[in-house]
């Protein structure tokens, strides 16, 4: 069974709400179908910092994102392919969309010299004096940031080349590359290689940029159209049989079950034909930059579209500024993915707009260093009092279980939250764990916080339905 067979998205309902795009969908891939809109959890290195994969399944989460640049890196693509793919070597049975690595590769180099082909990196670390108790501070220089960062030597037409932070090897990334990288990772979904632009840089660069980003998406396009056609695997259907005995012993490994696809086992989940490519719009902050890169990444007809460069430093106002810019020029037969964005506020904002799905690492990052999220539910007066379902607003806010205050505090985590977590254990407890660092305050945050963001898009699925938003 090809691709072809499946519908890869569609449309369930589309709101009545006055100037709302939001809508219901499903995505359907060879791990899964996912409801959306939804919310992709961060499994950068291929886990879901703190947690077992069974967790995830009693949590709820549909699907998680992985790191093309950080799988690179360590263990090696070669590793992962031979295991199988990504789902069999980190036992993950949920869907997966991997990014292009092009976000780390440009984003987290500290310092460049924008316009320049030549770049370098400045790792500064924080002060003694800045202490680790703001909550600022311990969002950016949180543990896992230090590892996050490549030192870019240079970017030109053809891609770019950094060193590995591992071993100071020089790596290089192209479109073409970034293509095969991924579909040895073999995530169900998978980004065209871009240029992530980053805040405050010139009209002339971000036009630069763009443009380079548009080449790449042909270029990626190209690569894994032929790919598809010199590679036998990539022919894999319900009738054709993998003739190699050894891999297809590998791939039986796999056998994952989904009894809503009938797809079973010994297809090669690596192939192109079971990975879908999303083209990535650019454009920085300006207007006519974004759009004219919606036009051209839409026209590329790539089963999914990204929105990318957002969430890198603007204002509030200037990233929904920058989604309601291509909101018209979206497609509504394929999904829209906004890349980075977590904060409920803006997910709330920018559903109206036709995002489908969303990704970032707040709510686990969050949760790894005490920030833990808490419903309040408020009544919301804009509903009529006779409307069935759920007739409250969410409202979602951060509390810092590292201070003292919830030293004796015997509380819930969230009296709001119905989750193991708060069923079973106390502000106080939290509070001692992450006072004396131990690792299952890791797990539970984690657990909580992506409980509730996953109960944040059920309510949002249940209100579009209602035509709420």
């Amino acid at each position: 069974m090809t691709n072809k067979n499946l519908k890869f998205f569609k449309v369930l309902y589309q709101s009545k709400k006055r100037g709302s795009r939001a809508r219901l969908g499903e995505i359907v891939t060879a791990h899964g179908k996912i409801k959306t809109p939804a919310f992709m959890a961060a499994g950068t290195k291929g886990t879901v910092k703190s947690l077992l994969p069974s967790l995830l399944k009693e949590i709820g989460t549909q699907v998680a994102f992985v790191n093309t640049y950080h799988l690179v890196t360590h263990p090696g693509v070669e590793v992962i392919e031979k295991a199988g793919g990504i789902h069999r070597y980190a036992n993950l049975d949920l869907p997966l969309m991997s990014d292009s690595g092009g976000f780390q590769v440009f984003s987290l180099a500290k310092s460049k010299n924008f316009g320049s082909k030549f770049l370098s990196s400045v790792n500064s670390l924080p002060s003694k004096s800045e202490g680790s108790s703001n909550i600022h501070f311990r969002k950016k220089f949180s543990p896992s940031f230090f590892d996050q960062k490549p030192a870019l030597i240079k970017i030109s037409d053809d891609g770019v080349k950094f060193r590995s932070v591992f071993d100071g090897t020089v790596l290089e990334f192209t479109p073409e590359k970034s293509i095969e990288y991924q579909q040895k990772i073999g995530a169900d979904i998978m980004m065209a290689f871009d240029e992530c632009i980053p805040y405050g840089v010139s009209y002339r660069y971000a036009k630069e940029a763009t443009e380079r980003t548009h080449r790449w998406l042909r270029r990626c396009i190209d690569y894994k159209n032929k790919s598809e056609i010199l590679n036998p695997k990539s022919q894999t259907n319900s009738k054709f049989k993998i003739q190699n005995s050894k891999l297809t012993q590998n791939l039986k490994v796999l056998n994952f079950k989904n009894p809503n696809l009938n797809i079973v086992s010994d297809f090669d989940i690596r192939t192109s034909n079971f990975q879908h490519l999303y083209g990535v719009i650019q454009g920085g902050v300006f207007e006519d930059l974004r759009k004219k890169s919606a036009e051209f990444v839409v026209s590329q007809n790539t089963p999914g579209v990204a929105i990318g460069g957002v969430s890198v430093g603007e204002s509030k106002k200037e990233m929904r500024d920058q989604v309601a810019w291509v909101s018209p020029f979206l497609p509504k037969e394929r999904p829209v993915h906004l890349l980075g964005v977590g904060e409920f506020d803006d997910i709330l904002d920018l559903v109206r707009y036709g995002v489908d799905t969303f990704d970032c690492v707040e709510p686990t990052r969050l949760a790894r260093m005490g920030i833990i999220y808490k419903n309040e539910k408020i009544k919301n007066k804009n509903l009529p009092s006779e409307s069935e379902g759920n007739n409250e607003k969410l409202k979602i806010k951060k509390i810092d279980i590292l201070k003292g205050i919830y030293r004796n505090n015997l509380s819930k985590v969230d009296e709001n939250c119905d989750c193991y977590v708060c069923q079973h254990f106390t502000k106080s407890y939290l509070h001692h764990l992450f006072k004396n660092r131990e690792l299952l305050a890791y797990t539970l945050a984690t657990y909580h916080n992506l409980f509730v963001i996953e109960k944040f898009f059920s309510w949002i699925r249940e209100m579009i339905a209602r035509d709420l938003i």
